[in-house]
């Protein structure tokens, strides 16, 4: 009974992420940290951004992945189903009902102002994540220097992100194993 209620619970705690998450993966960091770090306390802020990342750079949609982690984490398989489950399914019921009437009101014009006001307010959620994410992970200069790279190879020259996830692993492994200063701890 207690596992049936922990599932529930991941399932209905990925519900309504996956309910608010308009704009996709990367606007549901903030309620995923509310939600999941806060909340229920079933992962660490740093733990959340490694699933994130993790599921960032996997196969398949950023909500998906980090559900199906957390839920992995918590209760093994049953738990990546359930909370993949969660999060997936407030997408199918909305998506099935707007592919119902959009084609038969996308001409009118409050609802093409409100889809421009929504992409607004995405692009803020998505800001307000980068931020986040980089005062926590940009901690020293060759982080600054890394993440500088990163978005010119992703964002200008359009490289592969899965190809910078692997190379900045690596670089961070072998900063890892670089001497230290005197002083300083690894």
């Amino acid at each position: 009974m207690e596992r049936l209620k922990k599932l529930l619970s991941l399932y209905w705690s990925f519900f309504k992420i996956g309910a608010m998450t308009f704009g996709g993966g990367y606007a549901m960091l903030p309620m995923l940290e509310r939600e999941i770090v806060e909340n229920k306390k079933w992962a660490t802020q740093e733990e959340i951004l490694n699933y994130f990342a993790v599921g960032q750079c996997t196969p398949g949609v950023i909500a998906v992945n980090t559900a199906t982690f957390v839920g992995y984490n918590e209760e093994g398989v049953l738990g990546g189903i359930f909370a993949t489950l969660g999060v997936v399914s407030p997408s199918i019921v909305i998506i099935t009902v707007i592919a119902m009437v959009l084609s038969q009101i996308s001409h009118i014009t409050w609802v093409q102002h409100a889809f421009g006001g929504i992409r607004v307010a995405v692009a803020a959620l998505i800001l307000a994540s980068v931020i986040k994410l980089f005062k926590s992970s940009v901690k020293n200069a060759v982080g600054l220097i890394l993440c500088i790279i990163a978005f010119v190879l992703v964002a200008v020259l359009g490289a592969s992100p899965l190809y910078i996830v692997i190379g900045a692993a690596i670089v961070g492994i072998a900063m890892g194993y670089l001497p230290k200063k005197a002083g300083e701890s690894k």
